[in-house]
């Protein structure tokens, strides 16, 4: 009964993911119909990053004591709300609160998703089990987001809110039928949980966290920019080696998780931060070979997702009894960081006219991502030490 929960809970957060990645892609599709230019149509993904960060933590805060499965279907109801009003949208200003909706119903759902995982599986597989949950997302960009573009490309970009409505409500109802009762937290006040932050453990985590999404989205937001000016790669050929990636990304998740449980947070994160910032420093002098370019873009691809399982676990582990509230702010920071990442990219490429340079400016930011988890680890050695 665990394992078909947690696998509900993954296509639920497949569907709240391809809410979010779907737009990029259909970007120039919804400026044009809209009339609106694309950089004011860019902001419906900023618009749904700031709900997502600012609204999630707040809401489970507010939340913390709320069986999870109630809150579970209460993000979700609202998560088709939102995209009825999407469907529904003729003009830029509803899309935009369609948006804000999405948004924080995604972030208040995932962390919801993760917190139910930990409570219906025994310690030792909480790492297999955050892994699939991570899955949901790896598998909204092999599949959710070509579809929604066929979709758009078939009938309309509405069609796509409509799907994700429907795909919803199927979950919405499987929740409500399968879903055991799972107990919220306990009641603390709302300014003591934020106290968690004093814990230069959590603190430097959560920078870590910021560096990593940074660096990540400098390379990924340009990646199809790079596969084609500087891999010389076709339009159609771009489509397959995303798909691929994907895969590793899948892929990724499911090691990953098994890793956890395995070797533990620290040395997957530790050899998962290292592939990141290798991988990437060699790619911009590995061009004149596609497959060893495309063998380090996939090792890159695999150890993004193979390190979410590890962060979320490592961020239980060190705050148990603020678990949710960290969850939810780790959630943030990576939305933060995917939008300054992606801002920092753009710079990167207006100022050197080519993408030749984000590989080296994405590891600069994995770097101090890096060292922002040797001194987590080190506080927690410290702390460990003086409590025994």
């Amino acid at each position: 009964m665990n394992r078909i929960s947690i696998y509900i809970l993954t296509i639920a957060v497949f569907f709240t993911a391809t809410s979010e990645l779907v737009v990029a892609g259909i970007l120039n599709v919804l400026a044009e119909q809209l009339q609106v230019s694309i950089a004011l149509a860019g902001q419906l993904i900023t618009v749904y990053s700031l709900a997502f960060a600012i609204g999630t933590p707040i809401i489970v805060s507010l939340t913390a004591r709320m069986e999870r499965k109630k809150l579970l279907l209460l993000a979700m109801l609202v998560f088709i709300i939102g995209n009825v009003i999407a469907f529904i949208s003729t003009s830029f200003t509803p899309l935009i609160a369609s948006r804000i909706l999405l948004g924080a119903s995604s972030g208040v759902l995932l962390v919801a998703a993760f917190s139910a995982a930990v409570k219906l599986v025994p310690p030792e597989k909480i790492g297999s089990a955050l892994g699939t949950i991570v899955l949901g997302f790896s598998s909204a960009m092999i599949l959710g987001v070509p579809v929604g573009i066929a979709l758009t490309n078939m009938f309309s970009w509405r069609v796509i809110f409509i799907f994700l409505a429907a795909g919803s409500l199927i979950i919405l109802i499987a929740m409500a039928l399968m879903l055991p009762e799972i107990q919220g937290d306990a009641p603390v006040p709302f300014g003591r949980q934020f106290t968690v932050l004093a814990n230069p453990v959590i603190l430097f985590a959560l920078v870590l966290v910021l560096f990593r999404e940074v660096g990540n989205s400098v390379m990924f937001t340009y990646l199809t920019s790079f596969l084609g000016t500087i891999l010389h790669r076709s339009l159609s050929d771009i489509g397959f080696i995303m798909l691929a990636f994907g895969i590793a990304g899948a892929l990724g998740s499911r090691v990953g998780g098994s890793a956890v449980d395995k070797w533990g947070t620290l040395r997957v994160i530790v050899i998962s931060m290292t592939i990141h910032v290798v991988t990437l420093v060699m790619l911009p002098l590995t061009i004149h070979s596609f497959p060893l370019a495309i063998a380090l873009l996939s090792l890159w691809v695999m150890s993004m997702f193979v390190m979410g399982p590890a962060t979320q676990t490592y961020f239980i582990e060190k705050a148990p009894q603020s678990a949710n509230l960290v969850i939810s702010l780790n959630t943030s920071v990576t939305q933060i960081g995917l939008a300054a990442g992606a801002g920092l990219g753009g710079m990167a490429v207006t100022w050197n006219a080519t993408v030749f340079y984000n590989p080296w400016i994405a590891s600069a930011a994995l770097f101090l991502a890096f060292m922002a988890a040797v001194v987590s680890f080190r506080y927690g050695t410290r702390m460990k030490a003086g409590t025994a």
